[in-house]
């Protein structure tokens, strides 16, 4: 047997270690260099590929519909954008193709340059784009106020609806989204009914479809909804409306390319920004969200229990940035649409269990193999349909998540402003309407300050509601200068801003009042205190929750950053005594520091809780059995807070079993514990915590046969069981679920949580307990290192089961009893989360 990791003769499968060859390395290893070579194509790439490929055909033609543009143009953005940016962008798993964002603006550089000037309109985009890729420029395009941005996309998905609209209704849009307002009357007082009926079916089936019932609408979910309704609509209109209008393809050999730009200079200049900036932030923002669906998708446990998709790669939003720009330039050469990635097409294939830019750069195959094999079925396809699919992406551009979060930003006036303009101006100006009223709004806040000065029992009020700028200076003296010499006085200081002017006037009449014997408090509005004592502002660390990170907080304590790099150049070295006294004071400051921050801070918040429970008496929830190791902190980890745990804290988290050992040599105060909290407080669970890197289990595996019987050895020989499981061949290996342990160390740690919950069942009040189905054990695991929580699957917490595996608790989890077991017996590399 290896001295250093446990080994077995069990061969099979599921508990053998993986060779070095099979690419296994340690949680904190850096990640492998991705691999160069050939392309590589799951199974879920393929499938992701097909239903994308289905979404992005229809969506492509209309879109083209939408902006007059020829129908093939659009499958050949489709096909470029699913090819050339799937394989050279930055966000793997981003779909690329025609630009929603781009339907109004399109459509206007056609009806005034032509098809084929806006092709070259299109190139001149593709290498501006480029060129602030490798400006590394993507980033600070985001840096936009969120409103602008979703204002615009808004004020653009509302164009799109207006003029889809009219088409539905059997018309020809008009030129603008105002015009397309006025004209709606007159349409709407005279059409064809067969259009509007398509339009009103595919609108229907869009909606419908994701939300059919029980087991068939489970089945028929697979089929993508655009799919489906451009189906069903095609079909039915094929059989009750044969002559209504449909899609026309025109010969490849017509197809039309592009031609040097003809027109105004400063008018092209404008048109090439305008559809960089819109393509280039429809993508940037889809390539968040994609991110953000992702790591959603990776910490979810799939409801059929498989292994969820392996975590993709963060997105580089400048190398995204120049493939779009690639991917536009080769479009307009070609003679398609402008390109950007997709919402709509990326969410669908996240969802849809892509792993890879396989799926992407396939579905861009599947519509150029499409384009030329498939246009006598697409021609069947009814214009009425493709619109009505536009006009519900275009609605979908007004996010109400997005009005909400603006209008809780207070913001609202900014999105506004922005989506109004785009509606009546055009997509440049209505940005432009957006920065303006943005930063008018903010001079607005930042100049509005109200201070007010009010008196009670001879102390003083000053009140700052707003941001503390130099404009507010004048006022702010003015007020403060009135007050009395020596004055005990509190400043509310109710902002989130305070320039250097500002900072100066309070710091000035601060020391002026306090060297006249004036008692100063600054708090915010809640009433707490905000000033900080002049070690903690000279302090490295940040306040996590009530206390600090004390280990970096003693650099600066007592003294200056300047003045404490003088002394460790110029004072000698400290003997051995002074450095153990200093340690000795340092300890006890740090002690008295910490019990005057809560009385100061913390007490004033939970008195009328303490107060309330030493009324009623304790009545925790659990009993909370775990390490006496100084990194565990129990309420932290467990966001609990007074009366919540009973805990009881040991050397290795051990629970001697009932009747180990002679009376004289027993020790019950873990039995006592425990007994006190079954049978006394009635708790409902008990949870044994073990932690990665546990001193006694490194004491267990490094202990000789010669070790002194100390009383520390005698405490950890109730540790011993649970090192002859971890070595036996009889149990199964405890481990964390996707990987292995990744050493000696850490199994023990684990088998220990399992072998001490053996033991807190063999307790005689805990077992009656079990037997009554009143009490419930977990076992639970804490890698300090990560931050990260593990819990024990049901069967092995309750000694049901065989599995030994400790699943990941992911952020936003939440236990029921219905969905636990669910969760918790998941396959391997699965994760407890909501």
């Amino acid at each position: 047997m290896s001295a250093c990791v446990p080994t077995r003769d069990d061969h099979s499968s599921r508990n053998a270690r993986p060779s070095r060859a099979s690419g296994f390395k340690r949680p904190h290893s850096p990640p492998p260099p991705p691999r160069r070579g050939r392309f590589r194509v799951s199974g879920a790439d393929l499938s992701a590929s097909i239903t994308v490929f289905l979404i992005a055909v229809p969506m492509s033609l209309g879109l083209a519909v939408a902006m007059d543009a020829p129908l093939a143009a659009g499958l050949v953005s489709a096909a470029i954008g699913g090819i050339v940016a799937g394989l050279l962008g930055g966000t793997p798993l981003q779909v690329s193709g025609p630009s929603a964002g781009l339907t109004v603006v399109t459509a206007e550089l056609i009806q005034i340059y032509g098809w084929r000037t806006t092709c070259a309109i299109t190139i001149g985009a593709g290498l501006l784009q480029i060129l602030l890729g490798s400006l590394r420029a993507a980033r600070s395009a985001l840096a936009v106020s969120p409103a602008i941005v979703h204002g615009t996309l808004a004020g653009i998905g509302v164009a799109i609806a207006l003029a889809q609209l009219h088409i539905v209704l059997g018309e020809a849009p008009q030129s603008s989204a105002l015009d397309n307002v006025l004209a709606l009357p007159a349409h709407l007082a005279q059409f064809e009914p067969a259009a509007p009926l398509i339009g009103a079916l595919t609108i229907t089936l869009l909606v419908v479809w994701p939300r059919l019932p029980g087991r068939l609408g489970a089945s028929l979910g697979r089929i993508p909804a655009a799919l489906a309704a451009v189906v069903v609509a095609t079909a039915v209109a094929a059989v009750a409306t044969p002559g209504i209008a449909r899609v026309d393809l025109p010969s490849w050999r017509s197809h039309a390319l592009p031609e040097l730009p003809q027109g105004p200079v400063a008018g092209l200049a404008a048109a090439v920004f305008t559809v960089m900036l819109v393509a280039s932030l429809e993508s940037l923002l889809a390539a968040v969200s994609v991110d953000k669906l992702a790591a959603d998708r990776s910490t979810t446990t799939p409801k059929n229990g498989s292994t969820p998709p392996p975590p993709v790669e963060r997105s580089d939003l400048d190398r995204e940035l120049r493939a779009q720009g690639v991917a536009n330039a080769l479009s307009g050469l070609a003679g398609g649409l402008a390109v950007s990635g997709g919402a709509v097409r990326s969410s669908a294939n996240v969802r849809a269990g892509a792993e890879s830019r396989a799926s992407t750069v396939m579905h861009g195959v599947w519509v150029l193999l499409a384009a030329v094999l498939l246009v006598t079925a697409l021609e069947w396809i009814p214009l009425a349909a493709l619109a009505a699919l536009v006009m519900v992406v275009g609605i979908q551009m007004v996010s109400f998540a997005h009005i909400r979060k603006v209008h809780r930003h207070r913001e609202f006036l900014v999105y506004g402003a922005t989506i109004s303009g785009v509606i009546l101006a055009g997509v440049l100006e209505g940005v432009a309407i957006g920065i303006v009223v943005a930063v008018a709004v903010a001079l607005h806040r930042l100049a509005r300050t109200r201070i007010t000065v009010t008196e009670q029992d001879g102390r003083y009020l000053v009140s700052a509601r707003g941001q503390l700028t130099f404009l507010a200076v004048p006022r702010l003296s003015r007020l403060l200068g009135r007050l009395p010499h020596g004055v005990d006085a509190v400043v509310e200081l109710d902002g989130f801003f305070m320039d250097h002017a500002a900072y100066e006037t309070i710091q000035d009449w601060y020391a002026a009042q306090t060297a006249m014997g004036g008692r100063i408090e600054f708090t915010g509005r809640s009433g707490g205190r905000i000033a900080e004592p002049a070690s903690a502002a000279h302090s490295c660390c940040r306040p996590w929750t009530p206390w600090r990170n004390h280990h970096c907080h003693d650099r600066a304590q007592d003294a200056t950053p300047t003045t404490a790099v003088a002394a460790t150049q110029t004072a000698p070295e400290t003997p051995p005594t002074d450095r153990a006294s200093s340690r000795h004071r340092h300890g006890a400051h740090r002690l008295l520091s910490g019990l005057s921050s809560f009385q100061r801070t913390t007490a004033p918040l939970v008195r009328e809780e303490l107060a309330r429970l030493a009324a009623e008496g304790q009545r925790p929830s659990q009993l909370f059995l775990t390490c006496a190791d100084s990194r565990l902190v129990t309420s932290m980890i467990t966001a609990s807070g007074p009366g919540d745990l009973f805990t009881v804290r040991n050397v290795g988290n051990l629970v001697p079993p009932p009747g180990t050992g002679d009376e004289s040599s027993n020790d019950d105060s873990v039995a006592a514990a425990i007994e006190y909290a079954v049978d006394v407080l009635e708790v409902e669970s008990i949870t044994v915590c073990g932690h990665s890197g546990c001193g006694a289990m490194q004491a267990l595996l490094g202990a000789a046969p010669d070790t002194p019987r100390t009383p520390l050895w005698r405490w950890l020989r109730h540790g011993l069981p649970s090192l002859e499981r971890m070595r036996s061949r009889h149990h199964f290996w405890a481990r964390i679920a996707g990987r292995l342990p990744t050493d000696a160390i850490e199994q023990l740690c684990l088998t220990n949580v399992v072998q001490q919950l053996e033991h807190l069942r063999a307790h005689e009040s805990v077992a009656r307990r079990l037997a009554a189905g009143t009490l419930q054990l977990h076992g639970m695991y804490f890698h300090v290192g990560e931050a990260q929580a593990y819990l024990l699957t049901e069967g092995a917490s309750s000694g049901t089961g065989p599995d030994e595996v400790f699943v990941r608790v992911a952020p936003g989890a939440e236990w029921s009893a219905e969905s636990g077991a669910e969760a918790l017996h998941a396959a391997p590399g699965t994760t407890v989360g909501a």
